[in-house]
C-alpha cells in the first residue's frame, strides 16, 4: 500500500494523550499506521489536500443493530415504548433472512462511515431462515469498516413468559455452540484487527441466568469481550425486580458481567450504586441518546459516569428506534441532552467528542484506535468547514455545535471509504434500491 499524506489541515483534532489540537498540520500514514504527523512532511505516495477542513479520529460506535435499517418508521411502532416496540417488530424481523441480513448491514454501515464512523459494533441477536452472523461480517468487510460484530441471541420465548416470540429464540446449547464457531472462524484479537467478535446474549428479559452466565466463562475462556442491554428504561427495572429480586446492577455482577471486558447499551436507569459499581470494574457503557428519546426512555445519567470514572463510548442503536445511522449527530445530541439535564456546561463540544473517538474505542477494548498519534491505525475522518454549516463559525474545532454532518473523506486502516463525500467502496445507489425492494417485500407480505 503506498504512502498517504494527508497535508495542510487547518486544524487535526488529535485526542491524544495530551488532547492536542494542531494547525496547519500534515499527517502522513503508512501501511495502515499513522507515521508521523507535522509540518512541511514529504511523500512518493499521494496527497490528500485538507486545506479548509478539520481532520479528527474516526469515529466509533459502540452499539448498533444494523439488520433493523430495513424497518425505519414502522407503522405501529413509532409511538410505542419499548416493550410495546420490541412486539410490534418481533414479527416482522422473523421474516428476514441472509440476504435481508446482508443488505441491511451494507446499508447501515455505508450510513455511518458517510457521518464519520471507522469502527462500529453490531448486535445481532436474532437468526430466522438461515440469516447468520456472518453475513453483516461480510457487509462489513466489502465497505471497509472495522468491525465489532456481536454474536447475539434469544432464549426465552413468549410461552415461557419471556418477551420475544418462541419462532425467533433458539437452544442455548446451540447459541454457544455457534458463538465458539463465530470466534473461531472470525475473532482477529492481534493489534490493528479489522474484524473481532463479542458474546452478547439480548437483555435479561430474552435469555436465561444461565445462558449469561454461560456466555460470561465463555467469553473469558475464549478471550472476547461481552455486550448486552441493561437498565434501558423503566419497565427494565421493573423486570428485573419482580423476576430476579434485584436491580440490573447487581444482575450483571452476580452474573459475571461486570469488568473492562464487558459493555452495556442504554444504562438510562442506572442508580448511582451501579454507576460506582461500573466505574470501580471499569465496566463500559454505550449511549444512545437517539434511541432513549424516541422510546421515551429518559436521560442516561452521562455526566455522572464521566465523572465517576465510567468509560462511556457512544451509539446510534438500531435504525427502528433510531431511525438514523448519523453518529455525529448522536454526539451533538448527547451534549444537547446532558445540558437539558444538568445545565449548560454539563458538557462541551470537545469533551463529547472525546466520547464519540477514544471514549468508544476504549469501551471496545481499542486503545490503538480513536486517536491521531504515531503508531495508531490509520482511521481517520475530514471534515470540510467551508460550508454553509461552518460559515461563521469562531472555532472550527467545534464540530458539535458549527459543523458539517458528513465528512468530506474517511480513511479505515489507511484505505479511503469515502471520496470526495461519497462511498467509494461500494456502489451505493444499487444497494439502496435493492434495500427499498426488500422493505417493499417484507411490507407487502404482512
Amino acid at each position: 500500500m503506498p504512502d498517504i499524506l494527508i497535508q495542510n489541515a487547518d486544524t487535526v483534532l488529535t485526542m491524544d494523550d495530551a488532547r492536542r489540537e494542531l494547525p496547519g498540520t500534515d499527517i502522513l500514514i503508512r501501511d495502515g499506521v499513522i507515521a508521523e504527523i507535522g509540518q512541511n512532511l514529504r511523500t512518493t505516495g499521494s496527497v490528500q489536500t485538507a486545506t479548509g477542513c478539520v481532520v479528527t479520529p474516526g469515529l466509533v460506535n459502540t452499539h448498533h443493530h444494523l439488520y433493523q435499517t430495513l424497518t425505519r418508521a414502522v407503522p405501529g411502532g413509532q409511538d410505542a415504548l419499548l416493550f410495546g416496540w420490541l412486539k410490534t417488530l418481533y414479527p416482522i424481523w422473523a421474516r428476514f433472512g441472509p440476504e435481508e441480513m446482508f443488505v441491511s448491514a451494507q446499508i447501515g454501515l455505508a450510513e455511518l462511515a458517510l457521518s464519520g464512523c471507522t469502527l462500529s459494533s453490531d448486535h445481532l441477536y436474532l437468526y430466522p431462515n438461515g440469516a447468520r452472523l456472518d453475513d453483516t461480517i461480510a457487509a462489513a468487510s466489502e465497505l471497509g469498516l472495522r468491525f465489532h460484530p456481536t454474536r447475539g441471541a434469544m432464549s426465552i420465548g413468549e410461552s415461557d413468559g419471556g418477551l420475544p416470540p418462541d419462532s425467533l429464540v433458539e437452544r442455548e446449547t446451540a447459541i454457544l455452540e455457534d458463538c465458539i464457531r463465530i470466534i473461531d472462524t472470525h475473532h482477529d484479537a492481534g493489534e490493528g484487527a479489522m474484524c473481532r467478535v463479542g458474546i452478547a446474549p439480548c437483555s435479561p428479559f430474552s435469555v436465561s441466568r444461565d445462558l449469561m452466565r454461560d456466555a460470561a466463562l465463555l467469553a473469558r475462556d475464549k478471550g472476547v469481550m461481552l455486550h448486552t442491554h441493561l437498565a434501558e428504561n423503566e419497565e427494565d427495572i421493573a423486570y428485573s425486580q419482580a423476576n430476579f429480586g434485584c436491580r440490573p446492577g447487581q444482575y450483571a455482577e452476580d452474573l459475571g458481567w461486570t469488568g473492562p471486558d464487558v459493555w452495556h447499551a442504554h444504562c438510562v436507569k442506572l442508580d448511582g450504586q451501579e454507576i460506582d459499581l461500573f466505574a470501580r470494574s471499569r465496566t463500559g457503557v454505550a449511549h444512545c441518546p437517539c434511541s432513549n428519546c424516541r422510546l421515551g426512555s429518559g436521560i442516561a445519567p452521562v455526566r455522572a459516569m464521566r465523572d465517576a470514572g465510567v468509560p462511556v463510548g457512544l451509539g446510534v442503536d438500531g435504525s427502528a428506534s433510531n431511525d438514523t445511522g448519523n453518529i455525529i449527530g448522536e454526539a451533538r445530541l448527547a451534549m444537547l441532552l446532558q445540558r437539558v439535564s444538568r445545565g449548560a456546561d454539563a458538557m462541551s463540544a470537545r469533551e463529547t467528542l472525546e466520547i464519540a473517538t477514544r471514549g468508544g474505542a476504549d469501551v471496545l477494548g481499542r486503545p490503538d484506535c480513536g486517536r491521531i498519534a504515531v503508531g495508531k491505525r490509520a482511521d481517520i475522518a475530514i471534515w470540510d468547514t467551508t460550508g454553509v454549516e461552518s460559515a461563521g463559525s469562531w472555532d472550527p474545532a467545534a464540530l458539535l455545535l458549527a459543523g458539517p454532518t458528513r465528512v468530506r473523506d474517511l480513511y479505515v486502516e489507511g484505505r479511503q471509504i469515502v471520496a470526495e463525500g461519497r462511498i467509494a467502496t461500494l456502489d451505493l445507489p444499487a444497494v439502496v434500491r435493492r434495500q427499498n425492494v426488500l422493505a417493499q417485500r417484507i411490507a407487502s407480505a404482512l
